[in-house]
C-alpha cells in the first residue's frame, strides 16, 4: 500500500475544521500526512487539531479569510513555516444562502461566488509556487453535484460549484508539466452542519434524498477519507482534471 503512504507529505485543508473538511483531514492524517487547517472558528480549530493529533498527525490551526488573497497567500507561508513544506492543497472552504433565485440580495451572491469559487483561485495560485519547488504536488477542489445539475433553491451555490469544475480542468491543463495533479470531488448530500439546516428548510428533503440515493443513506464526513487519500498520493499520478462524484449513486439516477 506504498503508493497511497502520505509519511512526510504536508497537506493544508480550508475549512478543515468540520463537516467534509475534517473527515478529509482525518483521511489525509491516518495515511501519514502532516495537517494546517484553516477555519475561523478558534474552538471548532481547537477540536479538530486535538482529533488530528489523535491519530498520531502533527496537526495546527491557521485562521484566514479564504475569500482574501493576502490571507491565503498568509495561510501557505504559516504552513510552510511550520511543516517545512507543501504538497497538499485541499480547497473545501464553502457556504450556502437557499432561496429561490429572485430572492437574493447582491451581497449575498458575491458572498456565496467568492466563499466557494474565488477561494479555490486565490488559494490554488497562493500554493502555486510550493508546490512546484516540490516537483510535485496534488491539489484537491471541492465541487457539489449541483456541480451537475441544479436545484431552484441554490442558484448561486450551483454557479460556484460549476465554476470550480471548470477551474479545476483549467488548472489541471496548465500545471500538468510541474508534475500537480488537480482533481474535483463531488460530494452528494453528506450529513454535516450546512445539510442539517437544509432540512430544516426544504421540507421532505431528508425522505426525498435516501428514496433517491441506491446506497439508501445520507453519506457522512468519514465517506471521504478514502477518495482524498487516492487523489492526495502517488496512487493517483496519472489521474488530473477528473470530478468524482462521492454520493451514493445519487447523480447516476438521471
Amino acid at each position: 500500500m506504498q503508493r497511497f503512504a502520505l509519511s512526510g507529505k504536508v497537506a493544508l485543508v480550508t475549512g478543515g475544521n468540520g463537516g467534509i473538511g475534517l473527515g478529509i483531514a482525518q483521511g489525509l492524517a491516518e495515511a501519514g500526512a502532516d495537517i494546517a487547517i484553516v477555519g475561523r472558528n478558534s474552538d471548532k480549530n481547537a477540536t479538530a487539531v486535538a482529533r488530528l493529533a489523535a491519530l498520531g498527525a502533527r496537526a495546527r490551526a491557521i485562521v484566514a479569510d479564504v475569500a482574501k488573497p493576502e490571507d491565503c497567500r498568509a495561510m501557505v507561508e504559516e504552513a510552510v513555516a511550520a511543516f517545512g513544506g507543501l504538497d497538499i492543497l485541499v480547497c473545501n472552504a464553502g457556504t450556502n444562502i437557499r432561496k429561490q433565485p429572485q430572492d437574493y440580495a447582491p451581497e449575498e451572491w458575491r458572498l456565496i461566488l467568492d466563499t466557494n469559487l474565488s477561494s479555490v483561485w486565490f488559494s490554488c495560485l497562493a500554493a502555486y509556487p510550493e508546490l512546484k519547488k516540490r516537483g510535485r504536488g496534488k491539489i484537491i477542489t471541492i465541487g457539489s453535484m449541483m456541480s451537475l445539475f441544479g436545484a431552484s433553491f441554490a442558484g448561486p451555490y450551483a454557479a460556484s460549484k460549476g465554476g470550480v469544475v471548470q477551474l479545476t480542468r483549467a488548472l489541471a491543463t496548465a500545471w500538468a508539466k510541474d508534475n500537480i495533479q488537480v482533481n474535483a470531488i463531488l460530494p452528494g448530500w453528506i450529513d454535516t452542519e450546512l445539510t442539517r439546516r437544509a432540512r430544516r428548510d426544504v421540507p421532505g428533503l431528508e425522505e426525498r434524498v435516501v428514496q433517491r440515493t441506491p446506497a439508501g443513506r445520507w453519506g457522512t464526513p468519514e465517506d471521504f477519507c478514502g477518495i482524498a487519500v487516492f487523489l492526495a498520493s502517488a496512487a493517483s499520478d496519472f489521474v488530473t482534471g477528473t470530478a468524482i462524484p462521492v454520493d451514493g449513486g445519487y447523480s447516476v439516477q438521471g
